[in-house]
C-alpha cells in the first residue's frame, strides 16, 4: 500500500564489503612486491606491467561491486509508510466553508486558518455511529502517542449532514474540533477527499500538512499503532508544524 524506497543500507553494506576485499588484495600485492625485485632484470618490465594492472583493477573494484550490487543484484524493497500517500498532494479548496458551534453561536472556520499545524481529519454523518466513533478514538490515540510533539497535531471531525453530533461523543472527545459542512462544502469533500473503490471519504482518516496540503490517507483496516508511526516519522523529519 505505501510508497517504497530502495533499501540503501544493503547497498552500502555490499559496497563496504567490496572495499574491504579490495584492501586485502592491495596488501597481498604489495607483500609480493619483493618477489618481483628478486626476479631477473629481464622480467622486471613484465612484473611492473602486471603490478599496474592489479592496482587499476583494485581501484575500480569497489565501484564495479557497488554498481553490480545495486543494478544487477537488486536489493529488496520495503514499505516505509502504512498510509497511502496522495499524489499529487491536494491543497485545501479555498471555497471549502466549514462552521463551528461555539458558545451558542455558529462561526465560520476555514481550514486554511488552521495552517501551521498537522491536521488529522475525518468526516461522517452527524449521528456518528460505531465506525465514526472508532475514527475519533484512533485520532485521539495517534495524537496522544506523539508525546511532547502532540501539540503540533490537531484532530478535526467534519459533520457531513444536518444531524447534530451526539453530546456524549463531543464530551468524550473534547480535544477534537467538531466542524459542520454546509451543502456546498459536502459536495467539495466528495471531490477533494480520495476514497478507494466501493468506499467513501467516511471510511478513512486523512492527514493535512502544515502548508495546507492533503497528503496521506489512512485506511481503517490499519491499527492505530501503524498510523501513529507514520505521523511520528513525519513530525520527526518535518521542520514545520
Amino acid at each position: 500500500m505505501g510508497r517504497t524506497v530502495p533499501h540503501g543500507r544493503a547497498f552500502l553494506n555490499r559496497a563496504a564489503t567490496a572495499s574491504l576485499r579490495a584492501r586485502r588484495i592491495i596488501h597481498t600485492v604489495f607483500a609480493l612486491a619483493p618477489c618481483c625485485n628478486a626476479i631477473k632484470k629481464g622480467s622486471n618490465a613484465h612484473c611492473n606491467r602486471w603490478m599496474l594492472i592489479w592496482i587499476a583493477l583494485i581501484c575500480a573494484a569497489p565501484v564495479i561491486a557497488a554498481c553490480l550490487a545495486y543494478y544487477v543484484f537488486k536489493p529488496a524493497r520495503r514499505a516505509v509508510n502504512s498510509g497511502i500517500l496522495i499524489e499529487p498532494q491536494r491543497p485545501v479548496p479555498p471555497d471549502l466553508r466549514l462552521w463551528e458551534a461555539k458558545d451558542g453561536k455558529i462561526e465560520e472556520v476555514p481550514l486554511s486558518a488552521l495552517r501551521g499545524k498537522w491536521l488529522m481529519l475525518s468526516a461522517d454523518a452527524g449521528a456518528c455511529a460505531q465506525d465514526c466513533v472508532k475514527k475519533l478514538y484512533f485520532m485521539r490515540q495517534i495524537r496522544a502517542a506523539q508525546g511532547k510533539e502532540r501539540a503540533r497535531v490537531l484532530t478535526i471531525w467534519i459533520r457531513a449532514d444536518h444531524a447534530p453530533a451526539p453530546p456524549v461523543v463531543q464530551q468524550a472527545y473534547r480535544g477534537t474540533r467538531f466542524l459542520i459542512a454546509d451543502a456546498s462544502a459536502r459536495a467539495l469533500l466528495v471531490r477533494w477527499l480520495p476514497a478507494q473503490i466501493d468506499q467513501t471519504y467516511a471510511d478513512a482518516i486523512y492527514l493535512i500538512d502544515p502548508k495546507g496540503h492533503l497528503m496521506m490517507r489512512f485506511s481503517m483496516e490499519l491499527t492505530p499503532n501503524r498510523m501513529q508511526k507514520d505521523v511520528a516519522r513525519l513530525l520527526k523529519w518535518s521542520g514545520s508544524g
